[in-house]
């Protein structure tokens, strides 16, 4: 599923081929694209017909197209959903699920998915925010994201730090490939409590995540096929810059370990056995009902 790099991708594509022009017609080519709006295909079309677009916004892995103050176009993308700026008259995707013309016969948009478990919706903005996506937390490339409030609510968590991690009212943006790959870069296991956490330890794993991002954010994003394009058609590559995600049996950046797979949350985890060690920690062993060792207890940096 994209994640922030690949959707803030989408959404500078959106912001440069459709802010400011005026929808003029909307063939909603298959219900389940239009499924999230529930008064139907017909009332979507309808009410967006005539609608000048505003500049396409982003939270986590959402995006969104103002039509003024009070009302937007909701998208996800969801395992493969692509949003594609084309030329009027290019052929038809396999998989074109809405088609959407604009009244100065320029380039059109079009929703491309081939799973369907993506689509768009009309949705009341509240403060400025699709209602139905209110409750997602800020990311960390956010300009009003807030490090202390996070790092303290991260700190409070008893599961494990990557579940942390993709829990979205905590954090959003983050999934599976950004999480993996910004625990390899601070060197934390992904089964970590929150709670055996130093401060420092979660400062270094939220600029990690940070960085991993903006990183893959200036290359694309990450692109395995050709599911996850931008406007343009365009792969991001990304994927040849992962350290971790992916890299089962590979040798580690930093000691050569081979990279571990292992089952996490119906996905997987990728992490190096040597640098992310499981072992050892106060919170795990408690975690697991083990007894702490007294000689290696340690104070807990504040």
């Amino acid at each position: 599923m994209p994640e922030l790099p690949e959707v803030e991708v989408v959404r500078r594509g959106l912001e440069r081929w459709t802010a400011g022009r005026t929808v003029a017609t909307v063939e909603a080519l298959h219900p389940r694209a239009i499924r999230r709006h529930v008064a139907g295909p017909d009332d979507f079309a309808s009410r967006l017909v005539g609608r000048t677009l505003g500049v396409a916004q982003r939270r986590g892995k959402y995006l969104w197209i103002p039509l003024g103050a009070d009302e937007a176009v909701l998208g996800h993308l969801g395992m493969s959903g692509q949003l594609l700026i084309q030329p009027v008259g290019a052929p038809d995707e396999t998989h074109l699920r809405v088609r959407v013309t604009f009244t100065d016969d320029g380039p059109e948009l079009r929703f491309v998915d081939q799973r369907t478990f993506g689509g768009l919706s009309l949705e009341p903005l509240k403060d400025g925010v699709p209602a139905p996506i209110a409750h997602i937390a800020r990311d960390p490339l956010d300009a009003e994201f807030q490090d202390a409030k996070f790092l303290a609510a991260l700190r409070a968590k008893s599961t494990g730090v990557k579940r942390a991690l993709l829990d979205q009212s905590l954090i959003s943006g983050v999934g599976n490939i950004y999480a993996d790959e910004a625990l390899w870069r601070a060197k934390l296991h992904f089964e970590r409590p929150g709670t055996s956490l130093t401060l420092p330890e979660a400062k270094r794993l939220l600029a990690a995540a940070r960085a991993v991002m903006a990183e893959a954010l200036e290359v694309g994003g990450t692109s395995f096929d050709s599911l996850y394009v931008n406007v343009n058609g365009e792969s991001g590559y990304f994927s040849r810059s992962l350290n971790a995600y992916g890299q089962a049996g590979l040798p580690c950046g930093r000691c050569t370990t081979p990279i571990t797979r292992v089952a996490f949350m119906n996905r997987s985890s990728y992490f190096c056995p040597r640098c992310q060690k499981a072992g050892g920690q106060k919170g795990i062993a408690q975690k697991a009902g083990a007894r702490v060792p007294a000689a290696r207890k340690k104070p807990v940096a504040q």
